[in-house]
C-alpha cells in the first residue's frame, strides 16, 4: 500500500497514456486498466515467464511422455499402441526403433535428439548472422 493518500499518476506501460493508479494497488499498477492493455501486458508477462522458465515446461513434456509409455501395455487381443508423436514428423520407422530399445529409452533419445538439434540450429543461426 502507498503511505500516501494520494498516488502520483504515471503513464500506461502499453498505451502510455496517464493514469491514476487504484490506491489499493498502489505502486504494483503498470498499466492504465483498460481490458485492452490489461490483456497486452499479461500476454507480455507470460510470454517473458515461458522464456526464463523453457527448461520447466521441457521437464514436464518429457515425463508425461515417459509416463504414457509406461502405461501403454501391449495384449495379444490390442496391438501395441503408438507412441505420442512429436512434434516434427521423422522418416525414421519408429516402430521397429520401438522394438528393438524399449519405449522408455526412444523416448529419451528422442528427446535427446530434439535438444541437440536446437543447440545446433542455434550455432548455425549466430554463425550465418555473423557471415552476413
Amino acid at each position: 500500500m502507498a503511505s500516501n493518500s494520494y498516488i502520483k499518476k504515471r503513464p500506461c506501460r502499453i498505451c502510455r497514456k496517464w493514469f491514476a493508479p487504484n490506491p489499493r494497488v498502489g505502486d504494483r499498477q503498470k498499466t492504465c486498466g483498460t481490458k485492452e492493455c490489461k490483456d497486452k501486458w499479461h500476454a507480455k508477462k507470460c510470454s517473458q515467464w515461458n522464456r526464463q522458465n523453457r527448461a520447466y515446461f521441457q521437464a514436464i513434456h518429457l515425463s508425461k511422455k515417459l509416463q504414457a509409455s509406461q502405461n501403454q501395455k501391449a495384449s495379444p487381443e490390442n496391438p501395441p499402441p503408438q507412441m505420442p508423436k512429436s512434434g516434427k514428423s521423422s522418416k525414421l520407422p519408429q516402430e521397429v526403433i520401438q522394438e528393438v530399445i524399449g519405449k522408455q529409452q526412444f523416448v529419451i533419445t528422442e528427446y535427446m535428439a530434439r535438444v541437440l538439434l536446437r543447440a545446433v540450429q542455434g550455432a548455425i543461426r549466430v554463425q550465418h548472422s555473423d557471415i552476413s
